[in-house]
């Protein structure tokens, strides 16, 4: 770890090699947390390249747990998170919504970070277990449409980066690392990134992972279509500026999602959208996110027409009865 610091606080970078063995290294709790803390700070004030990031999600991959979904493409659709924003739970909405849709989804997520409730807090609400056997989770996907990785139980390396990241209290390269780390490593995924230099660099790594990607950012920092504000986003396929109005939706203010002082709260949001009760923006915000997962899905599709699909599978009641199968499967 000398050697390693000395390197980075020169400014030197780590190739994907060196970065894949520190992560082996950190998962052998070779290094102390202060140890480890430097490093991580030594890598944020620089920034992390692509291929450090690469490097560490070799480690996390090869000693975590994989789960074979069986050779149908499924999709991921999740936020790299630290926009600071408190949206409800927006992708998880989104997610259930193109499961409706026909398509099939591999969802992974975790606790809330930054925001009251993220992903696992609204399904735990609902009486969800998270489960890592692989039989039980392709079953949710075949009569589902979908099913839950709760990262804890399968990204085995980040407890080790765990004590660390919470003394330094910023965030950290392993912040980035969360969504690209899907124990089924899925053919589709939909990020959302916090800014734009966030997008350009999970551009660059989905074009060396070499999967079908999308990848959005809000022009006023969110982490996913917020529709209070234009858009880019970014795919193999296309590079792209949209506005609300391209989507055929209304602007809306940052208070229309936002997502309440409790899980509770978010958690009634929620179940608001998906039961057809919510507002206008809420929904609206939903609807966006989701077409954009399915035209990643199938580029064939207008965006047009991914918002169509994603509308008929709220307003039909076809994500809601997704969601109460989900629920029967995994509570």
């Amino acid at each position: 770890m000398k050697h390693i610091l000395s390197h980075l606080v020169s400014g030197e970078t780590l190739c994907r090699e060196e970065a894949h063995e520190l992560m082996l290294d950190i998962t052998r709790e070779q290094y102390t947390d202060i140890q480890i803390a430097a490093m991580l700070t030594a890598i944020q004030m620089r920034g992390a390249t692509v291929d450090e990031l690469l490097g560490l999600r070799d480690g996390l991959l090869e000693t975590g747990k994989y789960i074979d979904l069986g050779p149908e493409p499924t999709l991921d659709i999740v936020g790299t998170g630290g926009d600071q924003k408190n949206t409800f739970n927006i992708s998880t909405c989104a997610a259930f919504v193109i499961a409706g849709a026909g398509f099939r989804v591999s969802k992974h997520g975790n606790g809330a970070s930054t925001s009251v409730s993220g992903a696992s807090n609204v399904l735990e609400a609902h009486g969800v277990r998270f489960s890592a056997d692989a039989d039980h989770l392709r079953r949710s996907l075949d009569e589902a449409g979908i099913c839950y990785f709760h990262a804890p139980l399968f990204a085995f390396g980040m407890k080790f980066v765990g004590p660390a990241r919470k003394a330094l209290g910023i965030p950290t390269c392993f912040n980035l690392l969360g969504p690209l780390v899907n124990p089924c490593h899925p053919g589709y995924s939909l990020h959302g990134t916090a800014d734009q230099s966030q997008l350009r660099l999970y551009t660059s790594l989905h074009q060396r992972i070499g999967d079908q990607f999308g990848v959005i950012t809000s022009y006023d920092g969110y982490d996913e279509i917020s529709l209070t504000s234009g858009f880019k986003f970014v795919t193999n396929h296309f590079e792209k500026v949209f506005t609300p109005k391209d989507l055929g939706l209304n602007y809306i203010n940052p208070e229309d999602i936002y997502g309440g002082q409790t899980i509770a709260e978010a958690k009634a949001i929620f179940d608001n959208v998906l039961q057809g009760s919510a507002t206008e923006a809420q929904k609206s915000v939903v609807i966006a996110n989701a077409a954009c997962g399915i035209s990643v899905l199938d580029r064939n599709l207008s965006i047009d027409e991914s918002i169509g699909l994603a509308r008929q599978s709220l307003e039909s009641g076809r994500a809601l009865a997704t969601f109460r199968r989900f629920l029967e499967l995994n509570s």
